[in-house]
């Protein structure tokens, strides 16, 4: 099971989160078309490594936390604020 370090309140376990998705990806133009907002919401990569994701704190805060997790070993390196940037490791520190 993941321990998950909410920026507000601490290191929780992961039954208190709820996975919300990729959070890489930007919400298009207003203008920018049908297929723009097609691919926005279906179109999504299956990233082997460091991912950034959106996770809700629905047991504790109830805030959206941004992780940064392996998808391979399901590591959890960092933690941010929905605001803040996280930064992604080295590629010698990433798994193969």
């Amino acid at each position: 099971m993941h321990q998950i370090d909410c920026p507000w309140c601490g290191v929780r376990d992961e039954a208190e989160f709820k996975y919300r998705g990729d959070a890489t990806v930007t919400r298009p133009a207003a203008g920018a078309g049908a297929d723009a907002f097609h691919d926005y919401v279906h179109t999504r990569a299956n990233p082997k490594g460091w991912h950034a994701e959106w996770w809700h704190h629905t047991g504790g805060c109830r805030q959206l936390v941004k992780v940064l997790r392996n998808t391979l070993t399901h590591e959890i390196r960092q933690t941010a604020r929905a605001a803040e940037p996280l930064a992604a490791p080295s590629p010698e520190t990433t798994p193969t």
